[in-house]
Formats: structure tokens, C-alpha cells, sequence
């Protein structure tokens, strides 16, 4: 498969996981914020895709959310987009292409040692796949439910931080696992460059 054909099906397959992952959702009754595995497969994205490709295939799938299709969760649409929520899924493909940057680089230092490669990647993949979302998701919130800053942060990020903690812990296992596997996808810059991260 030729490396413009590989980026787009490897693109295209990690927004399918970032969709099929949306649609896994735990409502809580205090809060409009369902517990999802989104950032599960944003994680996992960056990390094998790349910053770039990463970026692209959640990216996607947020713009084509807010053009109409319903992709995240069983909608779409700007209600989608500017609702309650909003603000996470503005963040999910900056998430991504964070996660994919910084881990690449902890993936070409650590390669070889894969215990220290597994811490490494669980704390990227919490600050960046997880943490950085509720910069502009709890603020948004707020906004959006018309509720203070305290409240959105006791009903929208406090009570999902130890199911992100096991999130990040659970992609760095897989990642660590299937390493093998990284540079095979990431080769397809346009550079041709097997490295990760790009």
C-alpha cells in the first residue's frame, strides 16, 4: 500500500474508533457530561498516527459532526458543537495532536526500555489525551448550563479524573505492547521519515 493510501486509511480507521468510542456513553444524572471512552481513542490516535495524522483523523470527525452528521454520541449539528460540551470536543483534536507530538519523542528515547516508555506515556496521555480538555470544556460548561466555575468543575471534570487515570494507564499498555507497530504507521509523511511524532 502506497504511503498516501496507508495515511488515509489509517487516518480514516482511528476517526472510525473516535465515533464508535463516542457512542459508548454513561450519563450521570447530576451532570451533562456523559462518561465516554473519546479520549481513549484520542489518545491511542495520536499516539500511533502521529501529531499530524492524528490531529487529522479526530479533527475530522468534529467538523463533520458540526456540519450536520451525527458522529459523536449518536449526534451532530452546532447544537452538538456548542453545547454543554462543546468546548471538550473543540479541544479532542488538540488533544490529539499534542499527545501524538510528545509521545513520538518519548517513543525515540524509550523505545528500547519499556517500563520507563509506559510510565512516560500514561502521564503524557493524561496531561495532553485528558487534562488539557477541561481548559476549555469546564469554562464552556460554565458558560453554556449557566452555572459557576466551582459547579462546573464539582460536575464536569472532578468525578471523571480516576476513569481518565485509568484511560491514560490502559492506552499506555496497549501502546507499549504494539510499539513494534508505530513506525510502520507514521512512515507515511510526506517526508518519508519513519518517525513517530510528526
Amino acid at each position: 500500500m502506497s504511503s498516501p493510501i496507508r495515511s488515509i486509511v489509517f487516518t480514516a480507521l482511528f476517526a472510525a474508533l473516535f465515533i464508535v468510542m463516542s457512542a459508548i456513553r454513561i450519563p450521570l444524572g447530576f451532570s451533562p457530561v456523559p462518561i465516554t471512552l473519546q479520549n481513549f481513542a484520542i489518545m491511542l490516535a495520536g499516539a500511533f498516527l502521529g501529531a499530524r495524522y492524528g490531529f487529522l483523523s479526530i479533527f475530522s470527525v468534529c467538523l463533520l459532526t458540526a456540519i450536520g452528521l451525527p458522529l459523536l454520541g449518536g449526534e451532530g449539528g452546532l447544537a452538538k458543537i456548542l453545547g454543554p460540551t462543546g468546548g471538550f470536543i473543540w479541544m479532542f483534536p488538540v488533544c490529539a495532536l499534542t499527545v501524538g507530538y510528545f509521545s513520538g519523542r518519548i517513543y525515540r528515547s524509550l523505545a528500547k526500555k519499556p517500563v520507563f516508555l509506559f510510565i512516560a506515556l500514561s502521564v503524557v496521555f493524561m496531561i495532553f489525551g485528558s487534562l488539557i480538555s477541561y481548559v476549555s470544556g469546564v469554562p464552556w460548561l460554565a458558560h453554556a448550563a449557566n452555572m459557576t466555575m466551582n459547579k462546573a468543575l464539582a460536575v464536569g471534570m472532578y468525578p471523571y479524573l480516576p476513569g481518565d487515570a485509568i484511560k491514560a494507564l490502559v492506552a499506555a499498555g496497549v501502546v507499549t505492547a504494539l510499539q513494534a507497530y508505530i513506525p510502520k504507521l507514521t512512515s507515511s509523511s510526506a517526508s518519508g521519515s519513519t518517525s513517530v511524532g510528526r
